[in-house]
């Protein structure tokens, strides 16, 4: 067996050990897509990994991520941070993890193996991803973020880069796809932002326990709550108040999701699946979360396996169909809350300032644009042990 061939095979038995959602959603793809996608996810889950890392101080965990950035671009050998990385993970680093930081040379040389445009997409994902992730895990507190607009540019650092690189490889992989790059690049980090919100409302106990929360105070002071002096055993309304209203927020992304999707070809039944089987499981964990204001831990409020079967097999029967999907996502959804949004925008850091470590700059625009109530149908790892998906 060849090494390519070999660092294949390594990254497909790798995958369903470091999430079983991708592990399920990724096969849906064209076989041409596969490859691609699974190295950008291993190479996200790497640089995850990196930040988690709790025995490293912010400048090493800073300094680690420069040197993964370098290394997926081919600037920098990789062997040298592996051996560093192998010294200083502790067990409180998964063996999985462990393990996929060991192969990481595996999983870049299956991505500088790639065509230049996929290959530029995932590292600018990575590269994009390595510059933000540490502004906000380092500040991260249980006194939450400042704003609205801040947990906007977080999940954009997080979650909305893969968006838009999974929508370039999308448009690289089909030209009728790119045809809708524009609109699909429009939606992509929305659609990243409803999974990746999500994900925080599930996890919102388990993050406090590791003394992070990524709600907006401002939110939350609306409502006369400290989010500092929040206890799951003392459950107030007030708190359950300002859930509703991010469960709102998520549920107007994921319409925004539904419109991403639905953009791509019917024909592209592979791709649409590994859309829809997210937004579906997202969906139904936001109407657990807003069923069960009282929950104390995310595994009261996972999806079970059962309505994961039932999500799988209505949206494979309606997959080609945009008016059945809209009807099947408008049941799915029904009795949650809808927030208005802002109007998105993304320009992110240029090349040369993350690499001059300047500050984070602001990634949305918030224009007071009124959401209505079909609005996604015209137009998504919490990086903290999550694989970014609802259901993992």
């Amino acid at each position: 067996m060849d090494s390519v061939s070999s660092d294949e095979v390594y990254q497909d038995r790798i995958l369903p050990h470091v999430s079983r959602t991708f592990a399920l959603t990724i096969p849906q793809l064209p076989p041409a897509l596969r490859t691609a996608v699974t190295s950008a996810y291993l190479l996200c889950r790497i640089a995850d990994t990196i930040e988690d890392e709790p025995a490293l101080s912010a400048a090493e965990t800073l300094s680690y991520l420069q040197s993964f950035k370098a290394a997926v671009s081919g600037s920098a050998e990789s062997a040298p941070l592996v051996r560093e990385l192998e010294r200083r993970l502790t067990e409180r680093t998964l063996p999985e993890e462990r393990d996929l930081v060991r192969n990481m040379e595996r999983v870049i040389r299956m991505t500088q193996a790639l065509d230049e445009r996929p290959r530029a997409a995932i590292e600018r994902c990575v590269e994009l991803m390595c510059y933000g992730m540490p502004h906000f895990q380092h500040s991260a507190s249980v006194r939450g973020l400042a704003r609205s607009s801040d947990l906007d540019d977080y999940c954009y650092y997080v979650a909305g880069v893969v968006g838009e690189m999974l929508t370039e490889l999308f448009c690289d992989y089909s030209a009728d796809i790119a045809q809708q790059r524009a609109p699909l690049q429009s939606l992509a980090a929305s659609f990243a932002q409803g999974l990746q919100m999500t994900n925080i409302l599930k996890d919102v106990w388990e993050d406090r326990s590791r003394g992070a929360c990524w709600l907006p105070q401002e939110v939350f002071v609306r409502h006369g709550i400290d989010l500092a002096g929040l206890a799951p055993a003392r459950y107030d309304a007030r708190f359950g108040a300002g859930m509703a209203e991010l469960i709102g927020v998520a549920h107007a992304h994921l319409r925004n999701a539904l419109a991403f999707t639905l953009l791509i070809p019917a024909k592209e039944t592979g791709i649409r699946r590994f859309c829809l089987w997210a937004i579906g499981l997202a969906v139904l964990t936001l109407r657990k979360i807003y069923r069960n204001p009282r929950f104390t831990s995310g595994s009261q409020v996972k999806v079970s396996r059962s309505a994961v079967a039932m999500t799988r097999i209505l949206t494979n029967l309606t997959v080609r169909s945009n008016g059945l999907l809209k009807i099947l996502f408008t049941l799915s959804a029904r009795g949650l809350p809808l927030a208005p949004l802002p109007e998105l925008r993304r320009p992110g850091p240029t090349p040369a300032a993350a690499e001059h470590g300047a500050e984070p700059i602001a990634l949305y625009s918030r224009h007071a644009t009124r959401a209505q109530p079909d609005a996604g149908m015209p137009l998504e790892r919490a990086l903290r042990r999550s694989d970014g998906s609802p259901a993992a």
